[in-house]
């Protein structure tokens, strides 16, 4: 008898996917800043991927993340 994997949940959390689309958008943005030669815009885009880890890790702490209180994990 073999048992399940139990899934550990981590990433399918509000907190998770705010954080991980705000970093997308960064790494976007600094990526096109990149190739166009605007060194101050990437360096704006790098501070907007930290700005999603703060907003993930807030978010998190407010009870959004996977063990948080205020949210609700839907069956697989």
């Amino acid at each position: 008898m073999t048992n399940p994997i139990a899934d550990p949940g981590h990433g399918h959390s509000p907190a998770a996917w705010t954080a991980v689309v705000i970093m997308l958008v960064g790494f976007a943005a600094g990526t096109v800043f990149f190739v166009l030669d605007m060194p101050v815009a990437v360096v704006v885009s790098a501070v907007v991927v930290l700005a999603g880890l703060i907003v993930g890790w807030a978010m998190a702490k407010a009870g959004w993340g996977v063990k948080g209180p205020k949210y609700a994990p839907k069956a697989h």
